[in-house]
């Protein structure tokens, strides 16, 4: 009898083991493997191997549960500013602007929409400062410097409202875009270029191809019209 018992336990072994493999387990094994693609986009960014973090982030999103929205906006989130500095700015800054509509239709202008917001608008702020750079037509590249300007000055205003100590921050680099339009071309030319913008080619036509896209498309409502202008670069800006 004993050996019965024991026949159909080990008979019914990889059956619980199978189980386990596409139930709990793979979940536990995917989070796992997802923390430690995590660690290593994060090792990388502090290396400033921007390509590797860029790639492990992305590697990340793969073991992450489809359910986890917030953890996997942040991810992608992290994903888009690495990308920045792998020399994809217009890139980056297209799915920053998909990432902000998708978490604007969920929990609204939260601390992840405004988290996305601030990383967009910094994103804006560079590829106006490209574009200049590159010769772009004035239209082009004061599209992309009131659209940052719009998004610092959000940022500045709930932060004021709020309390929040990062208040004065949102202000300065809203003060950047209005100095960045207001220039003169030469100036721009002397300044250092920030980390963000090196490494990045024909913003002005990759931003032109992107609009065009967006226009055949059919237009979308813009988030906020109100204008406004500024006068540094943007805290934390790289040189």
């Amino acid at each position: 009898m004993k050996r019965r018992w024991f026949v159909m336990l080990w008979l019914a072994l990889p059956v619980a083991l199978a189980a386990y493999h596409f139930g709990p387990g793979r979940a536990l094994m995917g989070a796992d493997r997802g923390a430690e693609r995590l660690a290593a986009a994060r090792k990388a960014e502090a290396a400033e191997d921007w390509q590797g973090a860029v790639d492990a982030y992305g590697e990340a999103l793969a073991w992450m549960p489809s359910g986890a929205t917030e953890a996997r906006a942040r991810v992608r989130l992290a994903q888009a500013r690495a990308r920045v500095f792998t020399g994809e700015l217009p890139e980056a800054m297209q799915d920053m602007e998909g990432l902000l509509t998708e978490v604007l239709r969920g929990p609204g202008e939260g601390a992840l929409a405004r988290a996305v917001r601030g990383e967009l608008a910094s994103a804006q702020y560079h590829a106006a400062w490209l574009m200049r750079l590159e010769g772009a037509e004035r239209q082009e590249w004061t599209a992309q410097t009131d659209m940052a300007r719009q998004n610092f000055r959000l940022l500045a205003e709930h932060a004021k409202a709020s309390g929040d100590a990062g208040a004065a921050g949102h202000q300065k680099n809203l003060e950047a875009s209005i100095r960045l339009a207001q220039m003169d071309l030469s100036e721009l030319q002397g300044l250092p270029l920030p980390k963000q913008c090196s490494g990045c080619k024909n913003c002005s036509q990759k931003c032109r191809s992107q609009r065009e896209s967006r226009q055949k498309d059919g237009p979308k409502e813009p988030k906020d019209a109100r204008g406004g202008q500024q006068n540094v670069r943007p805290v934390g800006s790289g040189s």
